[in-house]
């Protein structure tokens, strides 16, 4: 009876061992996607003139609000210009982008909308990331809108009876 024992606990070991000596499949790991876009170098490429500039400032806005900037843009290239999406460094700022493309020569719109609740006193400066097949030396495309956010002095005063 202990031959049969032991020799069940050794099968045991041993059958432990092996399985923890056997090595572990690895995870594949994920390819990363290659750019969307073309580099600067491609002359046909779409690619995106701003009309105003890259970066807007607000100045001083009052806290509550929700602010809105509308960037213009031209497809300066020779092909058409896909936005494949648009999004911000922060909860608070929303990007609204055109979802046809814009043709060569065409003008298009970027709504930005910041929303200032919460943020008297401090300065912001916020980045809008577009995903695109605009030429680009990027992954995508930026643009910035800042200012800064003075308390709402009509909120903040009390109420006169």
């Amino acid at each position: 009876m202990k031959k049969v024992l032991f020799t069940l606990a050794l099968a045991a070991c041993s059958t432990f061992a092996v399985n923890a000596q056997a090595p572990a499949t690895a995870a594949p790991q994920a390819t990363p996607a290659a750019p969307t876009h073309p580099p600067l170098t491609d002359k046909k490429a779409p690619r995106f003139q701003f009309m105003s500039g890259e970066t807007h400032d607000f100045g001083t806005l009052k806290e509550g609000p929700s602010a809105e900037y509308t960037f213009e843009f031209k497809n300066t290239g020779k092909q058409p210009l896909i936005i494949t999406n648009a999004s911000a460094s922060c909860g608070c700022t929303v990007p609204e982008w055109p979802k046809e493309p814009i043709l060569p020569g065409k003008m298009g719109k970027l709504k930005v909308t910041f929303n200032t609740a919460g943020k008297a006193g401090q300065p912001f400066t916020k980045t809008v990331y577009i995903n695109s097949n605009a030429a680009s030396d990027k992954d995508r495309y930026e643009i910035y809108i800042k200012g800064n956010v003075a308390a709402n002095t009509a909120a903040a005063a009390p109420a006169k009876n």
